[in-house]
C-alpha cells in the first residue's frame, strides 16, 4: 500500500517526470536517497510504468486527431487485426470495445486528406475489417495520460 509521501512523489513525477530527485526530496521533506529508493521500489512494483517525452504534435505536422471505430470479422483470441493496427505509426491507441464495433483507435495525422488515405489504404485494407466509422476532432480541450492519484485509490499489492 502506498503512503502519503509516495502519493506526493507520484503526483510530482506525473507533473514533471524530469524533475531532479533532489527537488522531489525537497518538496516531500525527505533525503534524496530515500526518495530515490521509493521511486525504484515503485518502478519494480509496476506502479511507475515508465517515462516518456510528450512531443508537440503541431511541431511535427500531426495536429489532426481522429477516432476510428472498426468493425471486424475476427474470431476471439485472434490477433491478426490487433497486430496489423499496432504496426500503423499514426495510431496512438487501440482499444477493444463493447457495442456494435470491435475496436476504437485514436490516431494523429497532418490533415483530413491524410486521414482519408490512412483509413482507405492502411486500415480498411487489413484482412477482416468489415467497416469503419470516423470522428475527426475539431478542437481538443483536454488531453492527458495522467492518472489522478489519492491514497484511497491505490490497491494493496
Amino acid at each position: 500500500m502506498l503512503d502519503e509521501i509516495s502519493i506526493k512523489i507520484l503526483k510530482i513525477l506525473q507533473e514533471k517526470a524530469r524533475i531532479p530527485n533532489v527537488e522531489v526530496a525537497r518538496q516531500v521533506g525527505m533525503a534524496p536517497s530515500a526518495v530515490l529508493e521509493r521511486i525504484r521500489k515503485m518502478e519494480m512494483q509496476g506502479i511507475i510504468d515508465g517515462y516518456e517525452v510528450r512531443l508537440n504534435p503541431e511541431q511535427f505536422n500531426r495536429k489532426q486527431i481522429a477516432f476510428v471505430f472498426i468493425n471486424a470479422r475476427e474470431k476471439p483470441g485472434e490477433l491478426i487485426l490487433q497486430n496489423a493496427l499496432s504496426e500503423i505509426q499514426e495510431i496512438q491507441e487501440i482499444h477493444f470495445v463493447s457495442g456494435d464495433d470491435c475496436y476504437l483507435v485514436k490516431l494523429r495525422v497532418s490533415d483530413t486528406s491524410e486521414l482519408g488515405n490512412l483509413i482507405r489504404e492502411k486500415i480498411q485494407s487489413i484482412q477482416g475489417v468489415i467497416s469503419t466509422r470516423t470522428a475527426a476532432v475539431l478542437n481538443t480541450f483536454k488531453e492527458t495520460a495522467r492518472i489522478p492519484v489519492q491514497e484511497t485509490d491505490v490497491s494493496g499489492q
